[in-house]
């Protein structure tokens, strides 16, 4: 297994949003044995915005592209490849003023092309990255769960559906900005919610490990 893990939070040091995405990285590389784990922090390597001349740069074919055009479409596709040989995603995703990080956006703008990560077909469109197991990490200061004011999950899911990852799994650590009781609190659930997603993992095996005579340690 290759985790792919996002973390979009603008903060260097001490997101909660990346600890909990470490969280859910450590539980799988736990179920999956010799599981590589990749990690994009986008605070530190920020992907660019969608501009006008990305979209002239995308839109101009291949052989016709300047040499800052051509830099310009190949740091796209540098994200899409990660995200193509990705058996899981772990998104990092902290609430602003009620919507994703900027930064997550560009990345999502990035890795979204027709042709290529989705296509339109006579059926409608389709998406092109199947098979992969998607966590996603929801950290808010605030407690907006299943109400009107959480606009990240029905965004993300059809976002991620629309590219083709309909196995989705959303961890909420939530009133965060209520005290350390209530950050101690929402991280334990949290904790427990992993648990029981990971191991729900249909890749997931409760047997050895191959070549290894112990038990893949997956509570």
């Amino acid at each position: 297994m290759h985790i792919l893990q996002i973390n979009s939070s603008i903060r260097t040091h001490n997101s909660l949003s990346s600890q909990l995405a470490d969280a859910i990285s450590g539980q799988l590389q736990q179920c999956h044995p010799g599981a590589s784990l990749e990690i994009l922090d986008l605070a530190r390597q920020p992907h660019p915005a969608l501009d006008q001349a990305a979209l002239t740069a995308l839109m101009t074919p291949e052989a016709q592209r300047s040499p800052e055009q051509a830099a310009r479409v190949a740091l796209d596709d540098a994200q899409i490849a990660r995200l193509q040989q990705a058996d899981a995603l772990v998104l990092g995703v902290p609430m602003y003023n009620f919507g994703i990080p900027a930064g997550l956006k560009n990345w999502i703008d990035a890795v979204c092309r027709a042709r290529v990560t989705f296509r339109y077909t006579e059926q409608g469109p389709e998406g092109l990255l199947k098979g992969k197991r998607v966590y996603v990490a929801l950290t808010r200061g605030g407690v907006h769960r299943d109400t009107p004011q959480d606009t990240q999950v029905p965004y993300l899911k059809t976002l991620l559906g629309f590219l083709g990852m309909t196995d989705v799994h959303f961890i909420y650590a939530e009133g965060l900005a209520l005290g350390e009781e209530a950050v101690g609190q929402a991280f334990a659930a949290a904790r427990e919610q992993i648990a029981l997603q990971v191991k729900q993992d249909p890749q997931t095996s409760p047997g050895p490990a191959a070549g290894s005579s112990t038990p893949a340690q997956c509570p």
